[in-house]
């Protein structure tokens, strides 16, 4: 049974300190979990280790986080929209370990699913697989990859059940699952909290199991990365 708090700043109590292992869910501004990480941002805590696709945009998501210059290190596969990532990384002030998209979904899941590791093709001949143990099956080369194992899951839903089953919504869902199970503790922050019974068992994209503590962070905005339009056509 997930507990219920009013505010992201109570529903991390406790679980933050320097140096720690976080693991974020969103893709870009997708599902991020908005509320949890501008209370990370207040609390000041430093030192962070995060695994996330991304690191936001500058200023917003994970990227405020990068601004206040909180974090270490971050363990992504995409951050090619966020200039002070690129900053920061090019002037050797952040450390960065790529993994691709695919393998660092894997690497959460097997981490939540207490797998250490894992070997996959994707990355052999590459610097991806520069310090890594190389094995052979059938003829082909396999890299091996480690699970992660974070010291905090936050991650953003859809709607919930007051026991912590979530549904996330269309695409909202991508990293946010596995990000929620690789995790110690995992807290999330969804639209809506509804009763138990109100959600159809067969939708529930994530068990109450993995979620410890639960907000309600609406009303959102929907930020967008880009916006492109068209010229309106005059007749």
């Amino acid at each position: 049974m997930a507990t219920i708090y009013t505010t992201a700043t109570e529903a991390l109590d406790g679980l933050l300190f320097d140096g720690m292992t976080i693991a974020a869910g969103g893709f870009g501004l997708c599902g991020i979990p908005e509320r949890l990480i501008d209370a990370i941002v207040a609390s000041g805590v430093k030192d962070l280790t995060i695994a996330s696709n991304n690191a936001g945009i500058d200023n917003e998501g994970l990227g405020k986080l990068l601004r206040t210059r909180q974090v270490k290190k971050m363990i992504s596969s995409y951050v090619g929209e966020n200039k002070e990532f690129e900053r920061q990384f090019l002037a050797g002030e952040l450390e960065v370990e790529f993994c691709p998209q695919g393998t660092l979904a894997e690497r959460m899941r097997a981490g939540g699913a207490g797998i250490p590791g894992f070997y996959t093709k994707t990355g052999v001949g590459t610097q991806v697989a520069e310090g890594k143990e190389v094995k052979s099956f059938d003829g082909e080369d396999y890299i091996l990859e480690r699970g992660i194992r974070a010291d905090l899951s936050i991650i953003k839903g859809w709607k919930a059940d007051e026991a912590g089953n979530l549904v996330f919504r269309k695409t909202a869902r991508n990293f946010n699952a596995p990000a929620a199970t690789c995790g110690r503790i995992c807290v999330a922050e969804v639209e809506e909290i509804v009763a138990v019974g109100s959600l159809d068992p067969d939708a529930i994209h994530l068990p109450s199991i993995y979620v410890k503590r639960l907000i309600s962070g609406a009303p959102y905005d929907k930020k967008i990365e880009f916006r492109t339009v068209r010229q309106r056509e005059t007749a």
